[in-house]
């Protein structure tokens, strides 16, 4: 039986996504930057145990920004096994690209609020198919495989045409995962899948 008040309608998945990302943006600026760091390494850890990961040539990794699930030790580690790693960037006119990783200090953020980007050449939308693991963000995932963003698009649209082999691996926090006992998540016809979430808990599998 509904408990839901008579006259009131169930929110449409726009604004229960986006009612999510308000109390989970919310809950992320409670980390202390010492305790996000600590997290960042146990991501790392879990991420290069990956077996994918461990014989990659080229992974796409997004830059973290302060409050989210942190990237940098997994880019540095990735690049100082000689590994390629793809981040995302914004050319001209917005466009969805990529640049290179070659060291911390070349990472710039160009814009307020913007993930930091690497300065040199910029690569087009369809240099991600050279990536043998792709690492996306998230600000929740459900065992289904779906994947809350920052609302944007911007990776739905950018892995577009990844061939379905490449694994595609969330980050989040412990607590933004929701298992198979958990309400799943608002997901839209739009909305592209991802084969597993890792958390500082470790690795599970999704059906994407």
């Amino acid at each position: 039986m509904s408990t839901r008040p008579h006259g009131t309608r169930a929110p449409s998945p726009e604004d229960a996504k986006a009612q999510l990302r308000a109390s989970i943006r919310k809950a992320r600026l409670h980390r202390s930057e010492r305790r996000r760091e600590e997290l960042a390494l146990l991501l790392r850890d879990y991420v290069l145990a990956v077996p994918e990961v461990d014989q990659a040539r080229c992974v796409s990794v997004y830059a973290s920004r302060t409050h989210e699930p942190g990237t940098l030790p997994l880019i540095e580690a990735l690049h100082a096994r000689g590994v390629k790693v793809l981040i995302p960037c914004l050319g001209d006119g917005l466009q969805r690209g990529w640049g290179t990783y070659i060291g911390a200090d070349d990472l710039i953020e160009r814009a307020p609020g913007r993930p930091p980007e690497p300065s040199g050449e910029f690569l087009p939308g369809d240099a991600i198919h050279s990536a043998d693991v792709v690492v996306v963000p998230a600000l929740a995932v459900d065992s289904h495989g779906t994947r809350l963003g920052q609302g944007g698009g911007w990776y739905d649209r950018a892995l577009e045409g990844l061939s379905p082999t490449v694994p595609v691996i969330a980050l989040t926090y412990a607590a933004e995962f929701r298992g198979p006992d958990e309400l799943p998540l608002p997901r839209e016809a739009h909305d592209l899948g991802v084969h597993a979430v890792i958390t500082p808990q470790g690795l599970t599998s999704l059906t994407a």
